[in-house]
């Protein structure tokens, strides 16, 4: 079954957001060092009993419309992409490369509901 592994919170001032959700949450945020992303920082949350819960990030906004966005992980990023269209739905920012990590795009519910899915693929160039 299709899981929500990963979210991003787009901030104005990252500075600041990393700070409240830092102090609110306690989550420990750390500048992500991997290939792609300049200014990207990541951050994991846990459960109840400090086992892994769903990891995120954090980045400048990218556009005034721009939401929080949470990442459903399919088998297939095409075969997903194809489902949102035949249902309804639109893709908004298409199949992208994460190099030796996966795959993303943003897709539109036919809600105008946003979101994101994820492709893992250490192979993604």
């Amino acid at each position: 079954m299709a899981t929500i592994v990963h979210f991003e919170i787009p901030a104005d001032d990252v500075e600041r957001a990393k700070k409240f959700y830092g102090e609110l949450f306690g989550w420990k945020i750390e500048k992500y060092a991997g290939p792609g992303e300049e200014d990207y920082w990541l951050f994991m949350t846990t459960g109840g009993k400090a086992e892994p819960g769903i990891g995120g990030g954090m980045m400048k906004r990218q556009h005034p419309q721009q939401q929080i966005t949470v990442y459903i992980d399919v088998p297939s990023m095409d075969e997903y992409l194809e489902k949102v269209k035949k249902l309804g739905g639109q893709v908004v920012f298409p199949k992208t490369a994460i190099p030796e990590m996966g795959y993303f795009a943003v897709c539109l519910d036919p809600e105008n509901n946003g979101f994101g899915l994820w492709e893992a693929n250490p192979k993604a160039q």
